[in-house]
């Protein structure tokens, strides 16, 4: 989830020089790449940490690893401080790159782990070993995978921006390494745990001849090589192409939004079972976020309509009591419901539903739809991302004309958000 990608929805008010931010993965922090080097600021209260000035180039991807030292770079902009097929490990300790990572094409995304690095091309997406020498772990095919390539109408130069870039997503849980990425099909997502490692053993010719060598008599020579693979599952997700995903902290669901926008699907990475669909709306629209909160109760959207839409994914959490969420990765459990019933209009999730929803089976699908919970609206006119605040019922909002919002909602009712604050965090120097 990030904003690296000019898009049709780019405004005038979008910040200059601004070419990507993004959240950690707790959201505590969000990282900036510009067209003169990178910042980091602390969300709440809003607080530069962090600056790094580059007179030779911008940054266009800067994803962190929570708050430590550690930063995956890539160069982009008019004038890229690093070649765009290169990922650069930032130890801000030592004020330098520590490590390079090459490749053939242009890099579309980088993820990090204390143990993983996740490096997004066109159409593979490769997993390293985090070590001072990263050891190539696996490579995954995926269909094209490109979003993060724009060129300007006035500009004939490849630059990343304010949007998107490759799609991809990786829980944060110690425990659990999950990764989702586009399929080899449209609208198919992928799923690897990359802690479940399957030793394999394959036999290869260490020789190049095809037959017997003539002037020996003597035959071909084999070997065999141990090698790790992990199990990849698939998940129909969509009929149209996938426009943003999102797993959350510990990797036992992930969430999904296809290029028309009006539907989010939330689905256990485990068993690929469908577990809740989520109307955003009627029209068309682009998706810019998809966002967790910490304990998967709850799930926001952002889109280009300027509004964040936050959905329940569990009924207790408009109960008397909130309890704690259900299943943990790779446990399956019956849907959780009250033990008293829904308050009027709302759905066995929590979320708003249609009065006619009693005669789901006589009426389109339309009328059985769950909508969002809650929701709040930024004045801008420009794309943005949203993520759960550390602050009980607050969510955050980063927009790309360079401010900051913070919005409260009420857990029981729901509704209209109310404005908490507005900060800009890219002012004039």
């Amino acid at each position: 989830m990030n904003l690296a990608k000019v898009s049709a929805s780019s405004s005038p008010h979008d910040a200059p020089g601004l070419l990507y931010a993004n959240f950690n993965q707790d959201y505590g922090c969000f990282s900036l790449g510009l067209e003169s080097g990178f910042r980091i600021f602390n969300c709440d209260p809003l607080k530069e940490k962090m600056r790094k000035e580059f007179e030779d180039g911008g940054i266009s991807i800067v994803e962190m690893l929570f708050r430590c030292n550690y930063l995956a770079l890539v160069g982009g902009g008019r004038n890229p401080k690093y070649p765009p097929n290169k990922v650069m490990i930032w130890d801000d300790l030592k004020n330098k790159g520590i490590i390079e990572l090459e490749f053939r094409s242009e890099v579309k995304n980088v993820k990090l782990r204390r143990d993983r690095i996740v490096v997004v091309l066109a159409n593979k997406v490769f997993v390293y070993l985090f070590s001072a020498t990263p050891q190539k772990l696996h490579v995954f095919e995926t269909i094209d995978n490109d979003k993060g390539k724009y060129i300007e109408p006035d500009i004939s130069y490849p630059h990343h921006s304010f949007g998107f870039v490759g799609l991809v997503s990786l829980s944060s849980s110690p425990n659990h390494a999950i990764l989702a990425f586009p399929g080899r099909q449209r609208g198919h997502i992928q799923i690897a745990d990359l802690n479940a490692l399957i030793p394999t053993t394959s036999v290869v010719k260490t020789g190049s001849s095809n037959s017997v060598d003539a002037s020996n008599g003597k035959s071909p020579e084999y070997r065999t090589k141990q090698q790790n693979t992990t199990n990849i599952s698939i998940i129909a997700a969509h009929t149209g192409k996938l426009s943003c995903l999102s797993v959350n902290a510990d990797g036992s669901k992930c969430a999904s939004a296809s290029e028309k926008g009006t539907l989010i699907r939330v689905f256990d990475t485990s068993t690929g079972k469908l577990l809740h669909e989520l109307r955003r709306g009627v029209d068309r629209a682009e998706i810019y976020s998809i966002a967790f909160n910490s304990d998967s109760t709850r799930l926001c959207v952002s889109s280009d309509k300027g509004t964040v839409h936050i959905f329940n994914l569990d009924p207790a959490v408009i109960g008397d009591h909130e309890v704690a969420r259900g299943p943990q990765y790779g446990e399956v459990t019956p849907s959780a419901r009250l033990a008293s019933p829904m308050p009027p209009g709302f759905t066995h999730s929590g979320n708003r539903g249609s009065s006619f929803s009693f005669m789901k089976d006589l009426l389109p699908k339309y009328f059985s739809s769950e909508w969002s919970f809650a929701h709040g609206r930024v004045v801008t006119e420009t794309r943005c991302i949203a993520g759960f605040g550390a602050e009980k019922n607050t969510i955050l909002v980063i927009c790309a004309d360079g401010s900051l919002y913070k919005f409260l909602f009420d857990p029981r009712r729901g509704g209209e958000c109310t404005r908490e604050s507005f900060e800009l965090f890219l002012k004039d120097d």
